[in-house]
């Protein structure tokens, strides 16, 4: 059994019903690779040859790097090796690739760090995997404008650093912002802990740059503040998760960063609803944090086992933030006041930084204690005390303890279940827990992913999610932009 890593490499993956692969294939160069007779088929030699002779020591057929890119870091296993991989250098590699592709009916993944935790950059077996990673360029600062232009594979961390340095920033920060490409973010709309206070991927992507199935290139969207001219193509290629296009070039906005120190604040209740309770009402306040983030006594625990800490809160939840700005420290005193409206056991303002520590070390500490499955379900925030609830009631009725951590104010959660061995009884045992707190979401108005996607892990639940009429449209989508199928196949919808 793989190990269990979420984005950055320290987190619990997402575990859902449907057993990893919702497309599998074989080795054999002669079985199609997607189920359908006769439509994709795994890469012969001959064809592989066609590839390198066109592209050269950009296609690699070396077993490690074969190895290396048949897999990202979800619990999916890999269902076998790629015929090659495409280290793509420019916007020409990635066309010459796709061309080759539709011509001879392979699967293509398309893979920018290798982080997703939904098993959507897993290889098909004698398919082609496209990595972005080597196009990292920062190709422009529009610091007047507010507007980056960058290769899909640069790091978020670099981007925002190099925003940084003109007063400036890339707000969309999930926690694998140290590793994670930008294209992979688009890929998935990935959100992170500053998105309640500034917003999703979506909402910082001007426009886009794509090479479509058939190696045309279309660009999206536009560089200024207004754009009413046209359909919103550039919202329909973020988080289609690789089946519509390969994003080659990106158009990002860029906020000025917030200025002054900022005000960490925490409040400790005795339920994880009553902590629900506060969320909804901070909520409704006419400011808003600039970060939100809940835990509750499991993940605390946990983090406490592996990484100890002096800090050691009481209560079974706890909630942490921050507000920032000229008006920080008023605003966090109006959070902490809510807070013991809603029945805090402690809340208070001060001197933080331990706390948000502990908060970025549960998915770490979750990994450390074993084999980790989580989900990443959203619900509107007046929901949360409910959710929490059903959480409870479900972990109760299975007997499997679930730890849950929370982007709380945008009602993302990402409820973890410790598998007791790596069995397959164990690992369905826990993955049914994770199924039935899906199910309670989508019951309240929720989604089965806030920021993860679908990849091939969670598409078993779609058809809960969407009604028949909405998900056939979303296929009819697909065929339109890949008449042949070939973009990660049976994968995101």
């Amino acid at each position: 059994m793989m190990s269990t890593t979420e984005h950055d490499h320290d987190q619990p993956v997402d575990g859902l019903s449907n057993h990893g692969q919702a497309v599998t294939g074989s080795s054999d160069q002669n079985r199609p690779v997607d189920g359908r007779p006769g439509h994709l088929q795994a890469a012969s030699p001959e064809v592989v040859a066609e590839l390198v002779f066109e592209l050269g020591d950009v296609v690699s057929l070396d077993p490690a790097v074969l190895t290396e890119h048949s897999r990202d870091t979800s619990r999916a296993e890999p269902a076998g090796l790629p015929a090659a991989v495409v280290q793509a250098r420019s916007t020409a590699d990635v066309q010459a690739a796709l061309r080759w592709a539709t011509t001879h009916r392979v699967p293509v993944s398309v893979r920018g760090a290798g982080t997703g935790v939904s098993g959507g950059a897993l290889a098909y077996p004698g398919g082609l995997v496209i990595s972005m990673h080597a196009m990292n360029r920062l190709l422009e600062i529009d610091a007047a404008n507010r507007i980056a232009e960058v290769d899909p594979g640069i790091i978020i961390e670099q981007l925002d650093q190099a925003a940084a340095e003109h007063g400036l920033m890339y707000a969309p920060d999930p926690v694998s912002y140290q590793i994670a490409t930008i294209g992979g973010t688009v890929a998935t709309n990935a959100g992170g802990l500053r998105c309640l206070a500034h917003g999703v991927t979506r909402d910082a992507i001007a426009g886009l740059e794509v090479v479509l199935a058939d190696g045309r290139i279309i660009r999206t969207g536009s560089r200024t503040r207004k754009n009413s001219t046209g359909y919103d193509l550039t919202g329909l290629f973020i988080g289609s998760e690789g089946t519509l296009g390969v994003v080659t070039k990106v158009i990002a906005r860029l906020k000025p960063r917030p200025t002054g120190d900022p005000v960490t604040f925490q409040a400790q209740f005795p339920t994880m609803a009553s902590a629900g309770t506060a969320v909804a009402a901070i909520m409704a306040l006419p400011t808003t944090p600039e970060l939100l983030e809940l835990m509750d006594r499991n993940c605390i625990d946990i983090v406490q086992r592996h990484f100890p800490s002096a800090v050691a809160p009481g209560g079974a939840a706890l909630l942490v933030g921050q507000t920032i700005g000229p008006d920080a420290h008023p605003q966090a005193e109006t959070i902490v006041s809510t807070c013991r409206a809603a029945g805090a056991l402690l809340a208070e303002a001060g001197d933080g930084a331990e706390l948000l520590a502990t908060r970025r070390m549960v998915n770490p500490a979750l990994n450390a204690a074993g084999l980790a499955l989580s989900c990443d379900v959203a619900v509107p925030p007046s929901r949360l005390a409910q959710m929490f609830e059903r959480i409870e009631t479900i972990s109760t009725r299975t007997g499997y303890p679930v730890n849950t951590c929370a982007h709380a104010g945008d009602g993302n959660m990402h409820p973890a279940v410790l598998a007791g061995d790596d069995s397959v009884e164990e690992i369905d045992a826990a993955e049914h827990v994770l199924t039935l707190i899906t199910e309670a979401a989508l019951e309240m108005g929720g989604v089965i992913s806030g920021e993860h996607g679908i990849g091939s892990l969670k598409t078993g639940m779609l058809a809960q999610q969407f009604d028949p009429d909405t998900l056939a449209l979303q296929h009819e989508l697909k065929a339109f932009f890949d008449p042949a199928g070939i973009l990660s196949p049976g994968r995101a919808i």
